[in-house]
């Protein structure tokens, strides 16, 4: 058996769909969501600036509205399946805010097995953003074999420190920096799934 570690990007890795631009729907952002997101996923704006940026554009929303979204997002269930079995040896890193995924984490039970953003809340509403995760600089403080599964740009420097880099692209393109990068690329949820229990 395998003493792999896998390391799961959240959005439209685990999700069906980017957590933030459905979020902007809301508040009728989606346009300038979409436009910061897709620059971002391609390298063209670095993601701290432009998380920070995005998050800004949802700050009127209640944490409570933004996190009960979150929680009830589709998953693509080949890789959810796979977490959910193997949850003792997965992790989710994400640049998304601790607030706004908590529920999320408890339903694939992986609360415990999280590293993202974080902020500060109060009156239910997002106060200030206190630290933006670097996926990169977190790799590097696994020690195990790692299998590392995401679909963007700012997962490139997870993939560069991977046993085995996985990209997939079942939701969107997988970003070129990345498509450098990886050993393998999957287009469909349940493939990657069945791939990733080979590795067990």
């Amino acid at each position: 058996m395998s003493d792999y570690i896998f390391l799961f990007d959240l959005d439209s890795t685990i999700s069906k769909k980017e957590i933030l631009p459905t979020i902007s729907s809301k508040v009728g952002k989606q346009k300038e969501m979409r436009n910061l997101t897709e620059a971002t996923m391609r390298g063209e704006i670095p993601f701290k600036s432009s998380f920070l940026n995005r998050v800004e554009l949802l700050k009127e929303i209640d944490v409570s509205e933004v996190s009960s979204m979150v929680s009830s997002i589709p998953l693509n269930e080949g890789i959810a399946d796979f977490i959910r079995q193997n949850k003792d040896r997965c992790f989710v890193l994400t640049g998304n805010l601790d607030v706004w995924i908590n529920g999320l984490m408890d339903k694939l039970g992986l609360k415990n097995h999280v590293y993202c953003s974080k902020a500060n809340v109060k009156n239910n509403r997002i106060t200030q953003v206190i630290s933006v995760i670097d996926k990169e600089m977190m790799v590097k403080q696994f020690v195990q074999p790692l299998v590392v599964i995401g679909d963007g740009d700012n997962d490139s420097g997870m993939a560069r420190h991977a046993d085995i880099a996985i990209g997939f692209g079942g939701v969107r393109n997988i970003a070129p920096s990345l498509l450098a990068t990886i050993d393998y690329a999957f287009y469909d949820d349940r493939r990657c799934g069945e791939f990733l229990k080979t590795l067990l």
